[in-house]
């Protein structure tokens, strides 16, 4: 298949979309802590939670959408100890973040092996299945590979839409903005920096959650160890690359995915004689380039990790 085929093939587009699906997610929350001033670095634990907790919700019987609010809840409970020390106590978020990385996904392998002990093989659950919107799926090319996906990956679509709008559009935005940008007139306009910032860090977190459940219950309909595969960190340079706009946010997810589809059936279709690992390294090779190229002119957040203290200029 050579890539005039691959770019014209419909499952070529829909695997993209449903790739992008968990990076759209995790982006999002990403770019909520960021722009409120709080790098994240435990998105990768997180997502690991999300995805563990909300496929075990789903094998002990329970129903997928409430998997969902599940995994939320336990990534927004992470995203809240986070806030606690690096927020509060204004610890190194980057030391704060790895803490969370290294916190969520031990006692989610730990939890797994607890209620499963005698499993080797991982197993399987009846994910959400693929729903076509009526009239947008008949659309050639476009309805199949937008129109005909999980009803996790529409709604990633639409909170892109949601938190541009209130980012830009309501003064809920404008504190979480004015808390990354510059916390001391926040606090003279009378608003808790504190709160704010904990608000977007625990809100933001839920959203990565709901990224690593997409996994288990959308996609792979079950739980195995290492499943995130750093996309956790694909999440934190993609909100670089997206200047912290959700709607480029979207484009850089969309953008990896690609490449990550493409170097899929590259690899299958490729002499022997070219190492695997060649193909494995491309989409993340094409996605430094682009942070490159992109983030030179990128604003970022001027209070971004810098711990705000009550009281002090």
């Amino acid at each position: 298949m050579d890539l005039l085929d691959m770019f014209l093939n419909v499952g070529f587009w829909a695997a993209t979309v449903r790739m992008a699906t968990p990076l759209i997610f995790g982006t999002l929350g990403e770019l909520i802590c960021e722009r409120a001033g709080v790098l994240n670095l435990g998105i990768e634990g997180i997502m690991t939670t999300g995805a563990m907790v909300a496929w075990m919700w789903v094998y002990q019987g329970g129903d997928l959408w409430t998997a969902v609010l599940v995994a939320a809840a336990f990534g927004m409970l992470f995203g809240y100890l986070h806030s606690m020390f690096s927020v509060y106590m204004g610890l190194s978020q980057h030391v704060t973040g790895i803490g969370i990385t290294l916190l969520a996904t031990s006692l989610s392998y730990f939890s797994f092996r607890m209620l499963l002990p005698g499993v080797t093989t991982p197993p399987k659950i009846e994910p959400f299945e693929l729903e076509p919107i009526p009239f947008l799926s008949d659309i050639p090319v476009l309805g199949e590979a937008l129109f005909t996906q999980s009803p996790l990956t529409y709604l990633a679509f639409v909170l892109v839409i949601v938190v541009a709008y209130v980012l830009y559009k309501t003064p809920v935005g404008l504190a979480v903005r004015m808390v990354g940008e510059n916390p001391m007139a926040v606090e003279v306009q009378g608003i808790d920096v504190y709160r704010v910032r904990t608000a977007a860090v625990t809100v933001g977190s839920g959203f990565m959650a709901v990224g690593g459940a997409f996994l288990t219950i959308s996609v792979f309909d079950a739980f195995y160890f290492d499943m995130i595969n750093g996309r956790g960190w694909i999440c934190v340079a993609l909100v670089i690359f997206a200047s912290w706009k959700p709607g480029k946010a979207l484009l850089g997810a969309v953008l990896f995915a690609a490449f990550d589809a493409i170097q899929i059936r590259v690899q299958q279709s490729s002499a022997s004689f070219i190492p695997y690992q060649f193909y494995l390294m491309m989409p993340y090779l094409f996605s430094i380039l682009a942070l490159i190229i992109m983030s030179r002119k990128a604003a970022y957040p001027k209070a971004l990790l810098v711990p705000f203290r009550r009281g002090q200029r």
